[in-house]
């Protein structure tokens, strides 16, 4: 298991730096929220399951969706 959460870590900072590079907004709330799995699939790896959790519904479920609204929202005033 010390291979997987590597291989994780490794796809985290991939996964930050091409947040910080990505000109698409969608592209980039995409991103964030698998970067936002990984980091809950390594919560649970760290045996907490209880951040595990918390991490999965908030960080890639509630703040995406907010984000596309607030993106949907953006979008639609420029029109």
């Amino acid at each position: 298991m010390e291979l997987f959460s590597i291989i994780m870590l490794i796809s985290l900072i991939v996964f930050s730096i091409s947040i910080s590079v990505i000109k698409d907004l969608l592209s980039t709330i995409i991103v964030f929220m698998v970067y936002s799995l990984i980091m809950a699939v390594l919560w649970q790896q760290l045996n907490a399951p209880d951040l595990a959790i918390t991490e999965a519904a908030v960080g890639a479920g509630i703040t995406t969706f907010l984000f596309i609204a607030a993106l949907k929202k953006i979008k639609g005033e420029k029109k």
